[in-house]
């Protein structure tokens, strides 16, 4: 339980608690709103000095680091394990906590001051002891043992709801923030059951994420439109390191040829040649056969025939004339046998040049033909290093082939897996569930007494075993009043806190600010601080109310129950700078 709130700040109202129910009033001055600053009266800063003192975080934006508080320390004075410790933490230090009591027992000690001679712990350490001391909860550094676990930061909220972290949602969900995961394993370890079931659910549900989000970059990703199944992948693999296989073949019996492009634009030289070569053998082939068309067609003209022309005309020719005639006849055999002679010349010199060339024409083709089996035998430098580029290209393509096949086939295989986990679990919270039935039970029936306290139909805890993880389900049916969510939480956290108590753990007292009341009749309210007082006496905790005291119910309350006799003897108000708790007012 806590004894007592204080501080160094002058202007501090210390409070003072006292077991069973204590409810501290806050005076609202007329016009005053609940959007009016959140320490004007220092109802909902109460809870938040609780959780500054029990291990909270203290971030830039925390009231305690302001400039109005940051130079002051907040004591609280309350039962750490079985003995009063007071606890000190201040917003200008608050990685420290400061103790003092009887911290000799303790499983964990703290460090000593060696200024000041003060016990101390750093706030992690702080969370830590608490959460051993008041939850059972583990301090060993196995990561495995801590991941999707029970915090005591966690399990002590829902003993000090927060309304600045919206803390009045829902039963099971203390914050805004606070995960699906989290509020499973937190709901099932204050009720006695398995924590480590719903804990691997989320280790499960986070692999499958991760599977999620791999098969997505594979589909979207580097391996975009070529991502396909384990066996298309397999096939494609087969395929393409055949071809790195007849492609390292061909580079381990390829020569390289020297010179190469040399010797094939000689091939190309050579053929030119050749050709050229064999068209001027067929010109002079043609000229031959006209040379010896003319051979043969040449010969004298007739000067006979000349003579018996001029005898048939009558014309007697003299003896210098026919002489002169024999002349020309044998001058034109002369020029016949000369122009015959010039004829076979010309014929000889063609079939010597048809001769010389194909001698040469010969030679060029012995010598394209060696040409032509060095190329046929090896290839060019550049074309081996081509070849080399193709058969990387296509064993870095086989490689990530294999890659893709190993995604595939891990996306494909740790599905089935994770599907038999996932049934694995879900029996084995079934049988859980089963095996603590009274634990259960015990729940159940607390709830209900609770909410038939309340209504006139008795709510309904369900606590049942799905296949994603246990489902709590809390439901008063009733006529739907505008505070219904309100109660449903004040009987959780009552029956929480019955629960913890009777197992010997938890931190000994509920807070409830007074959001929890907001909307409710005014009957309700009344009937739930009774019940409040009467689980508190009876079980053996201390629960604190926050409330505005013009919601304070003046009737309602059964014969003999004094309300008067839980107020808090320091009384808030907002209608003065020094009314709140801190005594001041800032930003």
């Amino acid at each position: 339980m806590i004894y007592t709130i204080t501080s160094d700040l002058p202007s501090f109202k210390s409070l003072t608690f006292k077991p069973g129910l204590n409810i501290l009033l806050a005076d609202k001055s007329e016009g005053a709103t609940d959007r009016q600053s959140r320490n004007g009266a220092g109802k909902t800063s109460l809870v938040e000095l609780i959780h500054f003192l029990m291990g909270g975080t203290a971030d830039k934006d925390s009231i305690f680091r302001s400039a109005a508080l940051a130079p002051w320390t907040f004591e609280m004075c309350a039962d750490i394990g079985d003995a009063p410790v007071n606890i000190g933490r201040s917003g200008s230090k608050p990685s420290r906590v400061h103790l003092d009591g009887p911290v000799v027992n303790w499983p964990v000690q703290p460090e000593r001051d060696a200024k000041t001679g003060e016990f101390q712990f750093s706030n992690d350490q702080w969370r830590l002891f608490l959460g051993r001391v008041l939850f059972g909860l583990s301090t060993s550094s196995d990561e495995s043992n801590h991941r999707f676990g029970p915090t005591f930061r966690s399990l002590f909220s829902y003993f000090a709801r927060r309304q600045n972290s919206v803390g009045m949602l829902q039963p099971t969900q203390h914050a805004a923030k606070q995960q699906a995961w989290d509020q499973q394993v937190a709901v099932s370890y204050l009720l006695g059951l398995d924590a480590h079931i719903p804990q691997e659910f989320q280790k499960l549900r986070t692999e499958e994420k991760a599977i999620a989000e791999l098969r997505k970059a594979a589909k979207d990703g580097v391996l975009g439109r070529y991502f396909s199944s384990a066996a298309d992948l397999r096939t494609r693999v087969v395929i393409t390191e055949a071809r790195v296989r007849r492609m390292k073949e061909q580079l381990a019996t390829f020569r390289v040829v020297p010179a190469y492009a040399e010797l094939e634009k000689e091939a190309s030289t050579i053929t030119r040649q050749i050709s050229s070569l064999s068209d001027e053998n067929t010109s002079d082939r043609e000229l031959i056969l006209q040379l010896q068309d003319s051979l043969t067609t040449e010969s004298p003209p007739a000067v006979t025939s000349l003579e018996r022309v001029y005898r048939e005309a009558q014309v007697v020719l003299p003896d210098t004339v026919s002489k002169r005639f024999a002349e020309i006849e044998l001058f034109h055999q002369a020029i016949v046998q000369n122009r015959k002679a010039h004829l076979g010349a010309e014929i000889s010199s063609a079939e010597l040049r048809i001769t010389e060339r194909e001698r040469t024409r010969e030679q060029l083709d012995i010598r394209r033909q060696q040409i032509m089996g060095i190329l046929q035998s090896g290839g060019a430098l550049e074309h081996y290093a081509l070849l080399q580029e193709e058969a990387s290209r296509a064993e870095a393509e086989a490689e990530g082939l294999k890659q893709r096949l190993v995604i595939a086939e891990r996306i494909e295989s740790t599905k089935a897996e994770l599907e038999i986990e996932r049934a694995r679990l879900h029996k084995a919270l079934q049988e859980d569930q089963h095996e603590r039935r009274e634990l259960i039970d015990e729940a159940v029936l607390i709830f209900e007494d609770l909410s038939n306290a309340l209504y006139e139909k008795a709510g309904i805890l369900t606590i049942s075993a799905t296949h994603n993880g246990p489902l709590v389900e809390v439901r008063i049916d009733s006529q739907r009043s505008k505070g219904i969510t309100n109660m449903q939480i004040f009987c959780f956290d009552l029956m929480l806190a019955d629960l913890a108590t009777r197992r010997g753990m938890g931190p000994g007292f509920l807070v409830h600010d007074s959001h929890l009341f907001d909307g409710v009749d005014e009957r309700q309210i009344a009937k739930a601080l009774q019940l409040g007082a009467d689980h508190a006496k009876a079980v053996g905790y201390q629960y604190i109310v926050t409330m505005n005291s013009d919601a304070l119910p003046k009737d309602g309350f059964r014969p003999g129950f004094d309300i008067g006799e839980f107020i808090c003897p320091v009384r808030l108000t907002d209608a003065t700078n020094s009314g709140g708790l801190f005594g001041l007012r800032f930003d």
